[in-house]
């Protein structure tokens, strides 16, 4: 396949720059919904896009028949030289040869190959899962447990040389238990992927049991009192929080093109305390959002978004880094070859530091520590995030469950906010992801150790 691709972008017709990109998929599937199967199987497909530059204009068209390269190059290039009055360049990479394998899940020696798994063992395991939910409780209404495994086969060619390979393979699974008493109905939700291969997903009945025994617990919690607190924010919840509110704000193609967010967003600004340290890096072994080349062939990279409160990295395709006179950061990425690559975080976190929980608690008399995360928004600099679950804290000590908790601020204010932060980073991937542009779910992880933040409005 390599071989072929570049034969044909060897003859393409005159661009300024061209790219191919290619993909083999094979995906199981499976999905238990209350007591029923409700899908299972596995599918293959193949496709590709080509991307061609001329005059400053792009030109994207996907595709299934491989064997009609040519003339999908042909019709990328006469769309580019019609379309934008805007003059797009790119940022200078050094051409690249290589072949990867993308996490332990694809290496004998060091995981297990979902491949390898018949499809009725697979079908066995989510089948247990869903059994230990729905017996739980008879207040458990339904369940639901999604499995996924993706091998994916990438092939990257451009006309500046660059000539790539990655193999991949995803494994993730996804609990919800919906629990009801009368008119309330509660739900509590996880989730788990990454690139380590089967035994992510294995072993996982006290999570699955976790789950469960939440959503029946919110029937019985009383409603948050609104108000402002302290409040305590568990790994994942940090983690949410430091992606949606703060790492979709560093991403170049939502600053270059907006004048507020060009003040908002300026390098060298301070966005916290000395110890405030948030991290975008692709190149961290077997996450979600991890990676070698991004869907450019610039390779992955480790950028620090803040560094010691201040403001020090965007993120960028070699577009936007062009544009605003800057590196590339290897951050251009699709979920598909249906889709133009953009600008996405990869695997981002806010840096632990010294403290354990417990010093975190122990002078809290009014507070809240909330955990995991089932809804929200962001607005620019403001957000509304929704915990899974909260407890109260009194006097340093962790109290009764509550429900309802909405957390609502400022993401430069809050980030100000925070008084303390701990020693225990967790990174959660998943089989969810992010979403931008239509793009979505792209794999990611996110996550941190647990923060203090002092002043947050809760509702």
């Amino acid at each position: 396949m390599r071989e072929f691709i570049k034969n044909v972008i060897n003859k393409a017709p005159k661009a300024d720059y061209l790219e191919i990109r290619v993909e083999e998929t094979q995906t199981t599937r499976i999905d238990f919904v209350g007591k029923e199967l409700e899908n299972i199987g596995n599918t293959t497909k193949i496709g590709g896009n080509v991307r061609a530059l001329v005059n400053g204009g792009w030109g994207f068209v996907s595709f299934n028949a491989i064997d009609q390269l040519d003339t999908f190059i042909e019709l990328a290039v006469k769309e580019a030289t019609t379309t934008s009055k805007t003059k797009f360049q790119l940022a200078p990479v050094k051409p690249v040869t290589d072949y990867k394998i993308i996490g332990t899940g694809l290496k004998p020696s060091s995981g297990k190959d979902p491949k390898g798994i018949s499809l009725e063992e697979k079908h066995d395991l989510c089948q247990r899962y869903n059994s230990l939910i729905l017996n739980c409780s008879p207040l458990i209404q339904t369940s639901k447990v999604t499995y996924r495994d993706t091998y994916k086969k990438g092939y990257f060619v451009n006309s500046e040389g660059s000539d790539i390979l990655q193999d991949k393979i995803f494994t993730g699974i996804s609990f919800l238990a919906l629990a009801k008493n009368g008119m309330n109905v509660q739900q509590a939700q996880t989730s788990f992927g990454n690139y380590r291969g089967y035994g992510t997903v294995e072993k996982l009945e006290s999570k699955a049991e976790e789950v469960a025994k939440l959503s029946v617990d919110l029937l019985k919690a009383k409603s948050v009192t609104g108000g402002k607190y302290t409040v305590v924010l568990d790994p994942q919840l940090t983690g949410v929080f430091i992606h949606e509110a703060f790492g979709h704000l560093a991403e170049a193609d939502h600053i270059y093109e907006n004048e507020k967010m060009e003040e908002l967003m300026r390098l060298g600004k301070r966005f916290g305390v000395d110890d405030l340290c948030i991290v975008d890096n692709a190149t961290l072994p077997d996450e979600a959002g991890s990676y070698f080349y991004d869907e450019e062939g610039v390779p992955a990279t480790k950028n620090y978004l803040v560094k010691d409160g201040i403001f020090s990295h965007r993120l960028h395709s070699r577009e936007t880094a062009a544009k605003m006179g800057e590196s590339p950061t290897g951050n251009a990425r699709a979920i598909n070859y249906n889709f133009e690559p953009i600008v996405r975080m990869s695997n981002t976190y806010l840096e632990p530091r010294n403290l354990t929980f417990e010093e975190m608690l122990s002078d809290i008399k009014d507070g809240i520590y909330a955990k995991a995360y089932i809804g929200g928004n962001t607005d620019c600099e403001m957000f509304t995030f929704s915990a899974q679950q909260a407890y109260l804290i009194k006097n340093g000590k962790i109290d009764n469950l509550v429900r309802d908790v909405v957390l609502t601020g400022n993401v430069f204010e809050t980030l100000m906010n925070i008084e303390a932060i701990g020693n225990d980073l967790i990174l959660f991937g998943g089989l969810g992801g992010c979403g931008k542009g239509g793009q979505s779910p792209l794999p990611v992880s996110d996550g941190g150790p647990h923060i203090r933040i002092k002043n947050i409005l809760i509702g």
